[in-house]
């Protein structure tokens, strides 16, 4: 992938911030893209120093105007867009009678469209390098459960978003696959595990013991190990890979 061209979302922190590590070690010319540009410009001098290199361009994906700017300062800071990562969006849990309008709509509105948003303006220079976008769900998305009711269907639309845009993608040229990871070691998976330690009286370490258990998995998952399955498909040695899902859950996936 040396000298191709990427963008990554969600790229100042946890997997996104691997993903782009990654990215950037295998010879990629990235735009690396987040809310916090402090955070942003200290991920770029981790990739310069690996020999990549990394352009900032911070900024809200969930603001409608802002993947058409990603997009465009990426063609003309570089010449094109070969990969497109979505990784931007969290969302929020919680139980579904007290989940407000706000939240559903923030949940959506930059997971969800903020990857429609980047795939639509990206889509043309994609179709001529015959690029690759690789869209970042969750294993949450598989089985409903009752705290994810926001994630779970932002996911289940992300994932049936990738199966729409693979299909177009036989046509032009364009390959779309989905990555689900499961329980990740990022801050996120840390507030869940501190949740779950005071609520039940145990400490830190049990918790960690407990939810890897009730999630039927021997440990928790590193952010490298999402961004190496990203690397494999956004390469060529994934060239006959199109409209896939692919989990990184450690086995907690059970279902065909």
């Amino acid at each position: 992938m040396k000298g191709k061209i990427g963008i990554v979302t969600g790229a100042s922190k946890g997997i996104g911030r691997a993903i782009a590590q990654r990215l950037g070690e295998e010879g990629m010319r990235l735009v690396i893209t987040a809310r916090d540009e402090g955070m942003l410009e200290e991920v770029a001098r981790e990739i310069e120093k690996s020999g990549g290199e990394a352009l900032v361009c911070a900024g809200d994906l969930s603001l409608v105007e802002m993947a058409g700017k990603v997009v465009r300062e990426t063609v003309e800071r570089l010449g094109g867009v070969d990969v497109v990562v979505n990784n931007a969006g969290a969302t929020v849990r919680g139980d579904f009678l007290a989940l407000t309008d706000a939240e559903w709509a923030a949940g959506f509105g930059l997971k969800l469209f903020g990857a429609v948003r980047m795939c639509r303006e990206a889509w043309p220079w994609l179709v001529k390098s015959r690029g690759v976008v690789v869209n970042i769900a969750g294993v949450g998305v598989l089985a409903g459960s009752a705290e994810f009711a926001i994630g779970g269907s932002v996911n289940a639309a992300l994932m049936n978003l990738t199966k729409c845009l693979a299909d177009r993608g036989v046509r032009e040229g364009v390959r779309v696959n989905v990555v689900n990871p499961g329980s990740i070691r990022t801050d996120r998976l840390a507030i869940r595990l501190e949740r779950m330690a005071r609520e039940r009286g145990v400490s830190r370490q049990e918790a960690e013991r407990l939810m890897a258990e009730e999630q039927g998995i021997a440990r928790f998952g590193e952010a490298g190990e999402v961004a190496d399955a990203v690397a494999f498909l956004a390469s060529g040695r994934a060239g006959y890979v199109n409209g896939g899902i692919v989990e990184v859950d450690g086995g907690m996936t059970r279902s065909m």
